[in-house]
């Protein structure tokens, strides 16, 4: 796209259809996603910042109390009860519209031809594969619901390495939306498809929900590190504002953060910035349209300043002491299933891009005759009282289903901005260890002088607050630091599921991208 004279957003929307036929586990024309754009100043206007909500909503016959009486209490992770209404096909074509400039038959070309042709499966793939063969070892019943994609694509769990995958029906679901737009998906033949389908399985999605659905634009969370300008995403984005709060939290432990003499010392600190930021996000973290979230006094600088205060820089403490204890303490009256690819064209323009369809292929449901699964979005609302997610996260009651809602997300498109240019895009997949990577890989970067490569290949450690675990990934092999951060009062784990970051820095020597190693895939540029 950006050799036809296409700007990075033009190949943001053609990169999206595309992962949505070569990671139909992942993401795809099912899910929903966000999307954060920078464009520089460009004659006589001004530069802008735009964030795009495509987040699926909540069907309007589910209410807060719809799994509580369904008999199966994963329902919301699996068939017709899981899926949220789908918001990608909405969110590209609308930012494609107002800020793009090809149009949609000519960026959709690409992912229509590699439906159509075929794509050669990775090791990735392979493995995504075995993980829903076991699955479906748990839930037989669910192999009819996934047709095509279980049979064709995924070549019922013998798929192999090298081995070439065609998703006709995709395809023809792809012609469809670049002939006549997002109508194809939403009252078309697609629809017509998905309700058909949803009639004859009991399921809750309805003409309404499709024809109503309407992706948001809104202005991205501003912060700052280090006389850099971090761009966010706003809830019901979770990641944007813990993300903020970290970076606000060690701008007040600067000096800690710098002179930190070993690796325990610095991830002990950030570790706490991360319990803190865990711990809002369970408390306050929602849909902004339907109950009141406290964005500007969780990152006002009073409360940051009172939360870095409470950081021991020697100790770990009790979960409770973590955040916002009560309201008063703010002032206030009241993914693995996700992929995330950056863009930055030759004038600056840049794109984080963060799309999901939630757990692996979703629902588990097929769109008959159309080659894609829905989501399975649900789950990330709080569908069962005192019930974690899928990702073992506790999310509190403002984060309850209700029609036309969008359930809180841990997806973190990221811009870092130095002088008002573009200095680095990131962003990641793997549900809540999305925002500590995503953390971690632009500190390796801000602090520790990393080149993109170097940053998303270092080893990780994640905490989301509860539970009260520090995981290590498998490559950290430090002994030394892991019984220095058990001195510190941590409890060891292992992260059992990997985030994968990608990510772009633009110095004065040029430019430098990197794909997460944990999950394949490299840069492409010209």
């Amino acid at each position: 796209m950006l050799k036809r004279g296409g700007n990075a957003v033009d190949a943001a929307v053609a990169t999206s259809f595309c992962l949505s036929v070569v990671r139909p586990y992942s993401c795809g024309i099912g899910g929903g996603g966000f999307m954060l754009i920078h464009a520089p100043a460009r004659d006589s206007e001004p530069a802008k910042s735009i964030a795009i909500n495509y987040r699926e909503t909540c069907p309007a016959m589910v209410g807060p109390d719809h799994f509580v009486f369904l008999e199966d209490k994963f329902s919301g992770r699996t068939g017709v009860h899981a899926s949220g209404v789908p918001g990608t096909v909405a969110g590209l074509c609308h930012a494609l519209k107002a800020h793009g400039t090809l149009d949609l038959k000519t960026v959709m070309q690409p992912a229509i031809r590699v439906a159509e042709e075929g794509f050669a499966a990775d090791a990735h793939f392979v493995e995504a594969v075995g993980t829903l063969r076991d699955e479906l070892a748990k839930h037989p019943e669910m192999q009819a619901m996934l047709g095509s994609v279980w049979t064709d694509v995924c070549r019922e769990g013998r798929l192999r390495a090298g081995d070439i995958v065609r998703n006709l029906p995709q395809g023809r679901a792809l012609r469809l939306i670049a002939e006549h737009g997002p109508a194809a998906f939403y009252q078309g033949e697609i629809a017509d498809s998905i309700l058909a389908m949803m009639q004859s399985t009991g399921g809750t999605l309805t003409a309404d929900d499709l024809r109503g659905y309407r992706g948001q634009e809104t202005q991205p969370l501003v912060g700052e590190f280090r006389g850099r300008g971090i761009l966010s995403m706003p809830p019901p984005s979770s990641g944007g504002v813990a993300m903020q709060q970290v970076f606000g939290l060690l701008e007040r432990h600067a000096v800690a953060l710098d002179s930190a003499s070993s690796p325990a010392e610095r991830v002990h600190l950030i570790t706490e910035c991360f319990k803190h930021a865990f711990a809002d996000r369970s408390r306050w973290l929602a849909d902004p349209e339907f109950a009141p979230v406290p964005v500007d006094q969780l990152l006002s600088p009073k409360y940051l300043v009172a939360l870095a205060e409470r950081i021991d820089l020697d100790r770990t403490q009790v979960a409770g002491t973590y955040g916002s204890v009560d309201s008063a303490a703010i002032d206030m009256p009241e993914d693995g299933g996700t992929s995330h690819f950056c863009v930055i064209d030759s004038s600056g323009m840049a794109v984080a891009c963060t799309e999901t369809i939630n757990l692996g292929f979703g629902s588990l449901v097929e769109v008959p005759g159309f080659g894609f699964c829905l989501n399975n979005q649900m789950d990330d609302f709080t569908t069962t009282p005192d019930l974690a997610n899928a990702f073992g996260l506790s999310q509190s009651d403002r984060n309850v289903p209700e029609p036309g809602k969008r359930p809180l997300s841990s997806m973190s498109p990221t811009i870092v901005l130095k002088e008002g240019k573009v200095e680095l895009i990131a962003g990641a997949s793997g549900g809540p260890r999305i925002i500590t990577a995503t953390t971690q890989c632009l500190l390796n970067c801000l602090v520790l002088g990393m080149s993109p490569q170097q940053a998303v290949s270092e080893p990780r450690f994640h905490h989301q607050w509860t539970p009260d675990v520090l995981q290590l990934d498998q490559h950290w092999e430090d002994s030394a630091s892991l019984n220095a951060l058990r001195l510190r009062g941590h409890q060891i784990g292992t992260i059992t599921s990997e985030s994968a970051v990608q990510m772009i820095r633009v110095t004065d020597d040029g430019i430098r991208a990197a794909s997460d190693p944990r999950k394949g895939g490299r840069p492409a540029g010209y």
